[in-house]
Parts: structure tokens; sequence; C-alpha cells
């Protein structure tokens, strides 16, 4: 691949790299792929795989969506190691507060054609009845999935090889820009379109796009058969997702294929090591705890943490860059990459072939990171 030519190069082997080379290479393009690293490392392997669509924005929503469906799409040939399982959501309500948030989303959701059920104290506890006493009820978005991320995107870059797309592990790019791509081995990738899909690390490439690094921890559980059914997540979970400043911690549980739980989710900005924060970790799970008592007395397996890439508008970067036309963005999407992978490549490679999207883009377009990133 040294000193060679392509129709797209893409600097990311994260899910969202390996789902636009799946895209471009289906579309008979001469894709290739650099990662220093390995495919679906980064934040594809620290998230939780929660395929989710979400309402804190109509822009939000439709990028949710749409990406949902096209999974529900992919799913017959998805591999068994994908773990795909259509175990849905309930977003819990604590109070009565909460249960009018639950009345607006299902009211929202049934608007636009997503299937939901209002559950009351008793019928919560009918599904989870590990929860605690005295929750108000909840909503179940039952389309919502949960996946192994670092499987799906091997599974997307398997399937972009065989479409001709080359793969380069290992090689740190030093710089991309202007129809090239530069590695720290010496060597010089040209493309006629350049995709920075790097994530969290994307502003190392590309200046003054706005993102910031928020990290993340994760608890991963021994196995406890029946324990957890649904994937939950707090009603308040939407508070502390909108602080853009302050560290914060929310109940989310999900229940892996193997009987383990998988706990998150915390929240940080300014936070640039992996190491673990004890604290940060403590009120997590006694964040969890607080909603489902049971989790107390289980064993964790393993503790990681991860870094999103956060706009801040918390929507994604998705098309050309101001001032280089061979510059495309792939990035910024936060605790939903997972989720919108599939619609980003969807709608990135139409834009660069000129085909029309499925839904407006202009919400994700890069040329507001300079503008309404200030005002933000």
């Amino acid at each position: 691949m040294s000193d060679a030519t392509f129709d797209v190069v893409i600097v990311g082997a994260g899910i969202v790299g390996a789902a636009c080379a799946d895209e471009f290479a289906r579309r008979g393009m001469r894709v290739a792929v650099v990662d220093r690293d390995v495919v679906g490392s980064g934040a594809t392997a620290a998230g939780m795989g929660h395929i989710v669509v979400m309402d804190d924005s109509e822009a939000q929503f439709a990028l949710t969506r749409y990406s949902q469906q096209l999974w529900q799409g992919l799913r017959p040939e998805l591999p068994v190691d994908v773990e795909y399982e259509q175990c849905g959501t309930i977003w819990v309500a604590a109070d009565e507060e909460e249960m009018a948030e639950v009345r607006r989303k299902h009211s929202f959701y049934a608007e636009r054609g997503v299937p939901t059920t209002v559950l009351d104290t008793q019928a919560l506890r009918r599904l989870e009845p590990n929860l605690r006493d005295g929750m108000a009820g909840g909503l179940l978005v039952g389309e919502d999935v949960v996946l192994y991320p670092p499987c799906a995107a091997r599974f997307l870059m398997k399937r972009a090889q065989k479409h001709g797309a080359e793969l380069r592990l290992g090689a740190a790019v030093t710089d991309i820009g202007q129809g090239r791509m530069r590695l720290s081995d010496g060597a010089e990738i040209r493309g006629a379109v350049l995709v920075n899909a790097a994530g969290a690390w994307a502003p190392e490439l590309t200046g003054e796009v706005g993102i910031k690094r928020r990290k993340g921890h994760l608890v991963i559980t021994d196995r406890y058969p029946g324990f957890l059914r649904h994937q939950l997540v707090e009603l308040g979970y939407l508070k502390s997702a909108h602080s853009v400043s302050s560290d914060s911690v929310a109940f989310n549980v999900q229940p892996r294929r193997t009987w383990q739980i998988l706990i998150g989710s915390s929240r940080q900005y300014g936070a640039e090591h992996k190491d673990v924060d004890q604290e940060i970790l403590r009120r997590m799970l006694q964040r969890a705890q607080k909603y489902m008592p049971g989790l107390g007395p289980m064993s964790a397996v393993r503790t990681w943490t991860g870094f999103r890439a956060a706009t801040p508008d918390k929507l994604p970067l998705i098309g050309p860059w101001p001032g280089d036309k061979s510059l495309f963005l792939a990035t910024g999407h936060e605790g939903l990459g997972i989720t919108t992978s599939l619609a980003t490549a969807r709608i990135l490679v139409d834009q660069v072939t000129g085909a029309k999207p499925e839904i407006p883009i202009e919400p994700y377009l890069p040329s507001r990171a300079g503008k309404e990133f200030t005002h933000a």
C-alpha cells in the first residue's frame, strides 16, 4: 500500500471507519483503511454496543432511527459473535416528574412510527423484578438492540475487504489533507477522497473541528443468569448526558448474551489518562446499586475506560471539511457511534457520490463547526 493511490482513504478502523469502508467498497470504489491499532479498537472496544433511538433533537432522532433500521436490515448477515439481541430498552422513571417525561417520549416516538409501551409500577416490576421497590414506571422501546461492537466492526471490515478494500494496521497517520495521507513510517497514500474517522483523535489530524474527548468507565460482571432482561437506563441519564462541562454518572445497565451484566455510565471532560478513576467508578456503581441493589454483591471481572468524541451540539460531523475538497469527516458521535455507524457511512457516501440521502444531512455537516460551535 506504500505510496499508493486510491479512490478513498480512511483513517480509523473503528466501527464508523469500518462502516464507511464497507459502504464505499460496495459501491465499487477502491478503498484503503489505515489505523495505528487493530480493527474495532478505541471507542468501539470501549462502548456498550447499544443500538438506541434517541430524541434530544429532531436531527439526533433522524440519524439514530435511520441507522437502527439499517442495522435491522443487516441482521440476517451478522455472524453469531456480533451477539445481536433485540432486548429493548426500558427508560426507568423514579418518580412522577420522570413519568411525565415517559409520556412525552411515548408521544414523540408514536408520532414518528417507533413502537413503545408505557409501563406502570406493576408492569415494570414484572419485566425487571430486580429493580428496587418504589419505581414509578418506565418506557419500553422494544426495537432497541444490544450487540458486541468489536465483532460488528470486524464483520463490516471483512465485508469491505471482500469488495476489494485494503487494510493497513499498526501505522499512525501524521498528516492528512489535499489528497494525501502521510504515515509515521514515512509512507504516503494518496486518495481522491480522504476520510477522518479517527474518533476522539480526529482533532489531532484536522484542527478546529470542535471535538473534545469525553472519558467513560464500564464494568462487566461475572455470569448471573436471568438477573437482567432489558437494557435499563434512568431517565435522569438525559440530564447528566446534557452536561458538557461537569463530570457525571448515571444508571445504565445492559444484559449480555453470556448472562454477564455491563454497567455504566460515566462522563468526564478534561481527563486525558486511560486509568480507572476510582472515585468516578465508586459513584457510578453506587448509582447502579441505588436502582438495582442486587448488583452490590456481584463479582466484577473487568473494568475499563474509553474516550468518546463529543461535539458541543451533540451531533456528529459527517461530510466535507471546508477548505479542502479532498477531506471528509465522519466523527464526533460521542456515545452514539455504534448506533449511528451505518447511517453515517450511508449519508457520507451519498454525499461523495452525489446520491440523494434518505434523511436531511444539513444538521451534521462539518461546516457548522467554526460558526455554531462558538455559540453552543
